[in-house]
C-alpha cells in the first residue's frame, strides 16, 4: 500500500460526533475514556483493527479527544483510560497495517503517536489533568505504551492479563512511541529487568509486573472498578489542589474548514502551497490585527469570551494541520520556504497582552498549544527556510518560525524594510521538545549574544537583527533573487534521506530529556530498522507475522 500517493489525503480534523474508535463520559472533574476500537474502521483498507489495536485514524481521534479534554473540559482532573473491550485492553499497533505500509507512512504514524502521548502527558502540569490506565485486560505493545504515558498504570488480576512490549522478539523492531525511554527514564525500571521484559514476548503480569515497577498495582476483578474509581478520586483532588478554586468553563474547538484549490490549501490565517516539480512549498501565516491585538488588551474575561476564535489559537490550530498535511499526504515535498507577514510591532503588542493574562487557565492553555505546534514544526521532517522577504515580518512568537526554520534569508533593503522583533514570548514561554527556547539553542555556541538578547524586547532593522545573531544570510535586494534561488534549487536536490537526518541532528543542541530521546534516538532507530531485511524483508519477522513461515535473521551486526 502507498499511503502517501495511492490514498485519499488523510485528514486529521475530527470531532466527538464522528468517533468510531473511542467513548468519552464525563462525571464531575473524572472523563471516563474507552477504547472501543471499530475492527472495520480501519483508516486504509485492507487490515481489520482487531483486540482494540489501532492505526493513525484511532489515533487522530486519540488526539482529539487530549486536545478538547484541555480546551472544553477544563474542570476534568483524573482522566481514567480503559478498554470497552472485554478480556483486552489494546493489543497496539495494527501488525497488517504496519505491515502493508510504506515505510514513510510508518514512521509518520509512530511521529504522530509519540506527539499524541507527549501531549497527554503534558496535561498534568500545564492543565492539571492527569491519565490513569486501567489495563482491564491484555496490555500489549503500544496499548502498553498509552499505559506509559499515563501517571499510573494498574492491571487486573484474571490469571490471564499481561503487560508486555513484544516489539523485539515477535516482529524484528521496536517499540515505536516511547516505550522503552518510559520504562527506564519515567518508571525508572531497572535496565537489567527492562532488558528481560522487552524480549519475552508474553511479557509480564501480577505480582511480578508491580514488583518490577511495570505498574502501580493489580486488582482482581471482584475489586477492579471500586480501586481504580478510589484512585481517580484521589489523584482528582491532587490536581484539584494544584489548580487552585480559579473558575474554568470551557471553550468549544470549531472546525478549520481549510480550502482547497488545486495545489492550495487556505486556512483564515494560513497558506499552503506546493510545487511538485521542484518539490518546494511554501507555508505563510498572516500575524494578528489591530483588532485581534485589542481583543488581547481587553484582559482575560473579554479572550475567554472570544473563544476558540481568538488569533492566536486560530492561527495555531491552522499551522498545526497545515503542517501534519505537509508530512502525511505531501510525501515528496522537501523544501518548505516560511513567511510571516503583517504588522510587526502588532504581534508584538499582542504577544504582550496574551503573556500578561498568563495566570488566567485560558491564556495558559492557548500559550501551550502554540509551543506544541512550534514543536510540532521542529520535529517535522522536511527542510524548512524563512523567507525574511518584503513584506514579511517575523517578530515575537512568529519569530519562533525562523528560529525553527534550518535558515532565516533576510533582505536588507530600505525601500522594502522586512521588520524582526522580540516579544515576552521569545523568552523560553514556547519551549523547543528538549526544554530550550529556540533562540538559545539557535545561538547555543555563541553565549555573549544570547546574554546582550535576554530580556530585550522590541523591533530590530535588519542589520540589528544580523548583529543580534538571528540571520542566518543578510542580503541586499541586487542580490536576494539570485542567491536565494540557488539556496532553494541545491537543497531541493540534495538527498531527503541525509538532509532528515542532518537536520534533526542540528536542530537539537544541548542537553536531551526523555522527550527529546523518544524523537531523536527512537525515531532514528526505528526508521533504520524499518527497512532492514530482518523486519521488514520477504523472510522478516514483521512481513511473515501470523503466517506460518519462520522469519529468516541475516545474524551480522552492522
Amino acid at each position: 500500500m502507498d499511503a502517501t500517493t495511492t490514498q485519499p489525503a488523510t485528514n486529521f480534523e475530527t470531532d466527538p460526533s464522528r468517533y468510531r474508535h473511542w467513548r468519552v463520559s464525563y462525571e464531575g472533574d473524572i472523563a471516563r475514556l474507552w477504547m472501543c476500537v471499530d475492527p472495520d474502521g480501519g483508516l486504509r483498507p485492507g487490515y481489520e483493527l482487531k483486540l482494540n489495536s489501532y492505526d493513525l485514524g484511532v489515533d487522530i481521534e486519540l488526539a482529539d479527544v487530549v486536545r478538547r479534554m484541555r480546551f472544553e473540559h477544563p474542570e476534568v482532573r483524573c482522566v481514567v483510560v480503559s478498554s470497552g473491550t472485554d478480556n483486552v485492553f489494546c493489543a497496539g499497533a495494527n501488525i497488517h497495517m504496519l505491515g502493508t505500509s510504506t515505510h514513510a507512512w510508518k514512521v509518520n504514524f509512530c511521529k504522530f503517536t509519540n506527539e499524541t502521548r507527549c501531549e497527554l502527558e503534558a496535561a498534568e502540569g500545564e492543565s492539571q489533568q492527569v491519565y490513569l490506565a486501567a489495563c482491564n485486560g491484555t496490555t500489549a505493545g503500544g496499548g502498553y505504551e498509552l499505559a506509559l504515558a499515563c501517571r499510573e498504570i494498574y492491571l487486573i488480576d484474571d490469571g490471564n492479563s499481561a503487560v508486555s512490549l513484544p516489539e523485539v522478539p515477535l516482529l524484528g523492531v521496536l517499540p515505536g512511541t516511547g516505550g522503552l525511554t518510559r520504562l527506564v527514564d519515567k518508571r525508572k525500571v531497572r535496565r537489567d529487568r527492562a532488558d528481560v521484559f522487552s524480549t519475552t514476548a508474553e511479557g509480564l503480569r501480577g505480582k511480578r509486573a508491580k514488583a518490577w515497577n511495570l505498574v502501580d498495582g493489580v486488582f482482581r476483578r471482584s475489586k477492579f472498578e471500586d480501586k481504580i474509581m478510589g484512585r481517580a478520586r484521589a489523584l482528582a483532588d491532587e490536581m484539584a489542589q494544584e489548580a487552585g478554586s480559579e473558575p474554568r468553563k470551557g471553550v468549544t474547538l470549531g472546525p478549520l474548514n481549510p480550502q482547497t484549490d488545486g495545489n492550495t490549501r487556505t486556512y483564515k490565517y494560513v497558506k499552503l502551497s506546493w510545487d511538485d516539480s521542484s518539490r518546494v512549498a511554501e507555508l505563510t501565516v498572516q500575524g494578528p490585527s489591530a483588532e485581534d491585538t485589542a481583543l488581547a488588551a481587553q484582559g482575560a474575561a473579554a479572550y475567554h469570551a472570544a473563544g476558540d476564535q481568538v488569533w492566536a489559537l486560530r492561527a495555531m490550530r491552522e499551522l498545526d494541520d497545515a503542517l501534519l498535511h505537509l508530512r502525511v499526504n505531501l510525501g515528496e515535498i522537501g523544501l518548505v520556504l516560511v513567511r510571516a507577514v503583517g504588522d510587526a510591532a502588532e504581534t508584538l503588542a499582542h504577544d504582550k497582552a496574551l503573556f500578561a493574562m498568563r495566570d488566567h487557565w485560558y491564556a495558559r492553555e492557548v500559550i501551550s498549544h502554540m509551543g506544541r505546534v512550534l514543536r510540532r514544526m521542529d520535529l517535522t521532517s522536511r527542510s524548512f527556510f524563512a523567507m525574511g522577504d518584503a513584506g514579511t515580518a517575523f517578530a515575537g512568537c512568529l519569530l519562533e518560525l525562523a528560529m525553527a526554520a534550518d535558515r532565516f534569508y533576510v533582505l536588507d533593503d530600505p525601500d522594502n524594510p522586512v521588520s524582526v522583533g522580540l516579544s515576552e514570548l521569545n523568552g523560553g514561554a514556547l519551549p523547543m521538545t528538549h526544554g530550550y527556547a529556540r533562540i538559545a539553542a539557535h545561538l547555543i555556541g555563541e553565549p555573549d549574544l544570547l546574554q546582550t538578547l535576554e530580556g530585550r524586547l522590541g523591533l530590530l532593522d535588519p542589520g540589528e537583527a544580523d548583529d543580534a545573531g538571528l540571520v542566518t544570510v543578510l542580503l541586499d535586494d541586487i542580490d536576494w533573487e539570485d542567491d536565494t534561488r540557488v539556496a532553494i534549487e541545491e537543497r531541493a536536490s540534495l538527498s531527503p534521506d541525509a538532509l532528515t537526518g542532518m537536520e534533526a541532528n542540528l536542530r537539537f543542541p544541548g542537553v536531551e530529556n526523555a522527550n527529546s530521546k523518544i524523537f531523536a534516538r527512537l525515531t532514528a532507530w526505528q526508521n533504520w530498522i524499518f527497512i532492514r531485511p530482518n523486519a521488514t524483508g520477504p523472510q522478516g519477522a514483521l512481513s511473515l507475522y501470523g503466517k506460518p513461515e519462520r522469519p529468516s535473521f541475516d545474524y551480522n551486526r552492522v
